[in-house]
């Protein structure tokens, strides 16, 4: 974690890929083409659809889609598709999702091969998943071992991507077992890089062995190979992690080698991960990848494994590589690949919703373009978005923020079913602004029978940590005692207030201790003021929260609640009804108040509280984000951290006023805050 005390980091040069042109040709998909136009559709051929109607049957399932006419099969794309067609070929599937499955059970229909050795009983305990085992033709072989029969067996497979031949070897995550066998194999094939796509523990289930040493403190040795943690990057999806691999001989090094482990660790067990987030890591991983190939370091194939070597692993081998693809020949191949990887090993990308997630993470790409930029080119890159389209009459800013809308989740009464029930639903202020229920903090805090688990809150993802903050709305009389509950619960480190309502509100009812002595909020939490101090524009207050049991069973079991400290910071110069602070500077000023204390702290969430849970709240972290991104990375991409804070709320940067101000905040802490610390350091 970079601290934000003293020198704040230093402007990281990066490149930039070239944006291509997005335009889209239009087809009538209800139009039969004739034939002379055959040759000329270059994507997909439509001739066979005769008309909506029938598709709309196959969609209701009316009529089975293996037609003996076969006119829907000619749908499926029989060659790469060019980047200018791929969104309209993505819209035709959202408006008949049977394509989808069409498709898929087409591809895996493919030949399957001999997997003599992954079936024998001397290596059938070796796989994790006896329905993903490598092919004998493509397997990865190791060195044998003395006297250890079928030691050369490992559950992994070479595969092609569709530029380069044995670009990947897809494995299965180590067990305890196999651990030793898959160091030896990342030792024998020189691999380029480890892409790790599970966590070590989902769903009450071990998914793959820690294979790497607990601590940088002490290395760990597997079998010959002996590996360090040199160092450890943490980001809210994923770490990247530097391993030192060294052989000894009689205590002496012999030979090492680095390697870098790209672990994402937000992508659970049969679910599918958020595609802007899956995308920046896989460009975190080409940058490595494609440098050390560059300089013939390695010239090994990279690594890549889920827990079993199956669904995880061939999602990000079709995304990897169409994009390859796509930025060698303007094309993607999703349909042909995906037949590709099935012969080359069973069960990459496992169900039609993985790979529909393909095909939505390549639409993202074409769509989204290439968002960040250096720090180094802000200032240039914020007059360029100022200039209005002479066609569109719209400037960048605008146009970016309408994608953000396109692409922004909708939830349904039934996602948000918690808020919605009839002993929760008096306590939002806004029917229309209620947390999903995936996505909100649960109370554990038992404050009697008449009080549920409920709050309308919301995590939100920051730079460098999952649910880095807790979004809410200013508290009503009836909901105070939920709020501490929340903050007690979650361990908040701080409190941060972005609104001053007026003197004895009704509305907007005081939910802390406005004087020195100790206030009771609901049953359970009394807050003890401990100090204070006030500055220009922002007033602050340490807070002692303390909670009285009484549960009966916790009272029983001898359970105690320790007190917990917290702190509050309350912004003062951004009045009610303005769409932003009159002063920027001390916005910004707040955000390093925070991260200091944060970072005296076990640097627990911030809970955010906006006068209705939606405005004011969505800049605070999507600001934040940034912030952190140009100290670690030297890069600014606020549309993606704008996106991210929309992902749980999709009322959060709820306007182009504070879509906006996001860059300007960004831009004030650039000018007066990075430059000012690295002169500092220098």
């Amino acid at each position: 974690m970079s601290s934000r005390t003293g020198p704040r980091g230093t402007s990281v040069s990066t490149s930039q890929r070239k944006h291509r042109s997005r335009s889209t040709p239009r087809y009538d998909l209800e139009k039969k083409p004739k034939k002379k136009d055959l040759k000329t559709t270059g994507t997909t051929s439509l001739v066979s659809i005769p008309n909506s109607i029938k598709l709309t049957m196959l969609n209701s399932g009316l009529i089975s889609f293996a037609d003996e006419n076969g006119s829907i099969s000619e749908t499926i794309p029989d060659r790469p598709v060019e980047l200018k067609n791929f969104p309209k070929l993505c819209e035709q599937r959202r408006k008949f999702p049977v394509l989808y499955k069409l498709e898929f059970q087409t591809a895996i229909k493919v030949e399957t091969h001999a997997c003599r050795h992954a079936q024998k009983k001397t290596n059938s305990h070796k796989n994790q998943n006896q329905k993903v085992t490598p092919y004998d033709y493509n397997r990865v072989v190791l060195q044998t071992v003395d006297r250890e029969p079928d030691s050369d067996y490992i559950n992994a497979s070479y595969i092609d991507s569709i530029l380069k031949p044995n670009a990947y070897i897809v494995t299965q995550g180590p067990t305890e077992e196999t651990v030793v066998s898959f160091w030896r194999m990342i030792w024998q094939e020189r691999a380029a890089a480890i892409v790790m796509l599970t966590k070590t523990f989902d769903f009450i289930k071990v998914m793959c062995v820690q294979y790497w040493p607990p601590s940088k403190d002490k290395d760990e040795t597997y079998g010959e190979i002996s590996v360090g943690i040199v160092q450890e990057e943490e980001l809210a999806n994923f770490h990247i992690r530097t391993f030192r691999l060294y052989k000894m001989e009689k205590d002496v090094v012999v030979e090492e080698r680095f390697i870098l482990q790209f672990h994402y660790t937000q992508w659970h067990s049969h679910t599918c991960p958020f595609s802007n987030a899956l995308l920046e890591f896989r460009r975190r991983v080409r940058a490595v990848v494609g440098r050390r190939l560059a300089t013939n370091n390695v010239t090994g194939p990279m690594v890549v494994h889920c827990n079993d070597g199956g669904g995880r692993s061939g999602v990000y081998l079709a995304i990897d590589a169409n994009l390859e693809l796509a930025e060698e020949e303007d094309c993607f191949d999703v349909f042909g690949y995906l037949k590709k990887l099935r012969q080359s090993r069973k069960g990459l990308i496992e169900n039609e919703e993985q790979y529909k997630f393909v095909y939505d993470t390549l639409e993202e790409h074409v769509v989204c373009g290439v968002s960040w930029f250096p720090v180094s080119e802000l200032s240039q890159r914020l007059k360029q978005k100022s200039q209005r389209d002479p066609v569109t009459k719209l400037n960048e800013y605008q146009k970016e923020y309408q994608q953000i809308c396109k692409q922004t989740p909708r939830f349904t009464i039934g996602d948000c079913a918690g808020g919605h029930r009839g002993d929760n639903r008096e306590k939002n202020r806004d029917v229309l602004v209620v947390p999903p229920d995936n996505f909100r903090p649960y109370l554990t805090s038992f404050q009697g029978n008449s009080f549920t688990d409920y709050i309308n809150a919301v995590f939100v993802d920051g730079y460098t940590k999952p649910r880095e903050y807790i979004v809410t709305e200013w508290p009503l009389i009836r909901t105070q005692g939920e709020f501490w509950s929340l903050v007690y619960d979650y361990e908040c480190a701080a409190v941060v207030v972005l609104c001053v309502p007026p003197k004895n509100s009704q509305q907007y009812p005081p939910f802390w201790p406005e004087g020195r002595h100790s206030k009771k909020y609901g049953p359970v939490f009394t807050i003890d003021h401990v100090s204070h101090n006030h500055y220009t524009n922002i007033k602050t207050w340490i807070f002692r929260i303390n909670k009285k049991i009484v549960s009966l069973t916790e009272l029983m079991a001898g359970l105690k609640a320790p007190p917990k400290t917290v702190q509050l910071f309350q912004l003062t110069c951004w009045p009610m009804g303005h769409k932003v602070p009159s002063s920027t500077n001390s916005l910004v000023e707040l955000m390093n108040m925070v991260e200091r204390w944060r970072q005296r702290t076990d640097y627990g969430p911030v809970c955010v509280v906006s006068p209705d849970g939606r405005s004011r709240a969505g800049v605070y972290c999507a600001a934040n984000a940034c912030i952190e991104q140009v100290i670690q990375h030297g890069e600014v991409d606020v549309f993606q951290a704008v996106k991210t804070v929309r992902r749980h709320r999709p009322q959060l940067v709820e306007n182009m006023t504070e879509y906006k101000y996001c860059y300007d905040l960004v831009l004030h802490y650039v000018l007066h805050y990075l430059n000012k610390d690295m002169n500092e350091k220098k």
